[in-house]
This record gives structure tokens, sequence and C-alpha cells, in this order.
């Protein structure tokens, strides 16, 4: 397995069309906004909307309380099939393309790798990884912040904040299959042996990132589908980056792409094969600088 697993790691990420030469903006670059929100969203023409409606006016209402306080949405279109980017280009109609944007993606990444093409193009001193269903209520940004403020000092300007749903839990399994009930076992159960020990709920799509911290994790990501957080986490462990888990509102929305059986499989392949690869050296963890 281990064989395997080294034979064939794909090599460090390519390069994202955002941090081609003259493509703007970038990543490496310092920040010149307070927020930037990535919204990876496939398929999602009918969730999206309520998501961005709230989201977008916690945000006006947030910065006509406080002026200098800046941010941006960006909505990155993971190949959809259905209007996904026709209603999120609304937005930017309404808003204004310096405040909404959208990044089309051809093909279909992945979660994954829908978010780490919109942190490379996103301008804020944070980023926040928001899920295009509006499970988590937006406002609860504020108790991922002080969560983020919690951490300081940050080492070499690095933090992450990550939403929880893990005090759900109990109700949560009172409304599955004890077949559900048993693959959500299973995952936590590998993800806490394999990979991330500190973090009781890796999963949760609400996780807030200092710029330092997105440029360092996500420029070694690697996986691109649904275990992408898991290996966020355990390479910020490995940089030894605070993170810091706090308890939001969530609520169940149906339509999720989540496929119980495979979608689970999946992921306890990917976490197999991220603690091997990290092990046998295929992936090495690279430091990187702002410009």
């Amino acid at each position: 397995i281990c064989v395997i697993a080294h034979v064939t790691a794909k090599t460090m990420p390519h390069e994202d069309v955002e941090r081609r030469k003259g493509s703007a903006p970038n990543l490496h670059d310092p920040a010149t906004r307070e927020l930037s929100v990535v919204v990876p969203s496939y398929n999602e023409e009918n969730r999206l909307p309520l998501m961005m409606d709230e989201a977008l006016d916690y945000l006006e209402k947030r910065q006509k309380q406080d002026p200098s306080f800046t941010y941006e949405v960006i909505v990155v279109n993971d190949g959809s099939k259905d209007q996904t980017a026709k209603v999120a280009k609304e937005y930017c109609k309404k808003y204004g393309s310096d405040k909404v944007r959208v990044i089309s993606l051809e093909k279909n990444r992945g979660k994954g790798g829908a978010v780490r093409t919109g942190v490379f193009s996103s301008r804020g001193k944070t980023i926040l990884m928001a899920d295009a269903d509006g499970a988590t209520k937006f406002a609860d940004i504020e108790k991922v912040e002080e969560g983020l403020k919690n951490l300081q000092p940050w080492p070499e300007g690095m933090a992450i904040s990550c939403g929880s749903r893990a005090h759900l839990e109990k109700d949560s399994i009172a409304k599955r299959s004890y077949f559900r009930t048993l693959l959500m076992y299973g995952f936590h159960f590998l993800v806490w042996f394999l990979c991330v020990k500190e973090i009781r709920d890796t999963q949760c799509g609400f996780k807030l990132l200092t710029r330092q911290a997105a440029l360092q994790t996500f420029s070694n990501l690697h996986i691109e589908r649904w275990a992408f957080d898991v290996e966020l986490l355990y390479i910020a462990q490995r940089l030894k980056i605070p993170i810091a888990e706090v308890a939001v509102n969530w609520t169940e929305i149906e339509g999720s792409k989540l496929v119980p059986f495979w979608s689970w499989l999946q992921m306890g392949r990917d976490l197999l094969f991220i603690r091997l690869r990290y092990m046998t050296g295929a992936w090495k963890l690279e430091a990187k600088k702002c410009n």
C-alpha cells in the first residue's frame, strides 16, 4: 500500500490560472481587503441565492457600521452544468465586481480544488471558506473571528479558526440511520488515527484563515475533493499553525452532493494516502513567502 501511495502520488499542485503571470489578484501579494469569502459552488443554482442574500446582507450592514471594513465574495463555479454561474453573476451586477467576483472552472475539480482556486485569487487579510448551501448561519463569522483573535499572538501571522458542529452530534445521530452513523464514526476514527487529533469536526465548511496561513496551507494542498479539509488541517498541524475550534449554528440543507457510501469510501482512501504520502516523502511541505 505504501508503494502504491508513493508511486501514484501527484507532485506539487499545478499553478492555478489566477497565479499565472499578469493575472491579478494573487494570494502572494499584500492584502487589500479586510475579508475574502470563498464560496465553492457546483450545481448550486437553487441553494446559492439564499446563502448569498444572507451573507451580503450581513457584510453590507457591517460595512455601514464600520466604513473601514472592506470585503469581497468570490464564487467559484466548479464546472456546474446548471445556471450557477448566471445566478452568481447577478450578484456581481447588483453589488459590483469589486465586491462580488465569479471564477468559472471549465471542468469540475472538486470542492477542494474550487476552494483552492478562490483562495489564490483572494485579497483579504483573512479568508473565510463558506459553503454555498448556507447551512451555517453567516453571522457566526463573528464567533470564528473571536476564535482567531484568541489565538494571538500568531506565529508568523498564521492562525486558523474552524467552525464546528461537534456540539450537535447527539441530535444528528438521532436523525440518521444506523448505517450512516456507523460510517460517520468510522470516518471520525480514521481522521483521528491517521491525520488530525485535535479537531473534532474537520468537515464543517466554515473556516477562517489568516492570509499567511492560507498561503502556507493551500500552497501545499494536494487533495481536491471531500477530504481536502483533513489535509489542510494536517498540513497546519505539521507547520505548527495554531487552530481554534468554535461551535457554530448549523442546519442540514437538502441537496447535498455527498453520496453516503461512495463519498465516505473515497474519503477513507484519501485519508490513508494523505498519511502515507507524507510519511514516505512523496509529498513534502514547502514554506512560501508573500511578496
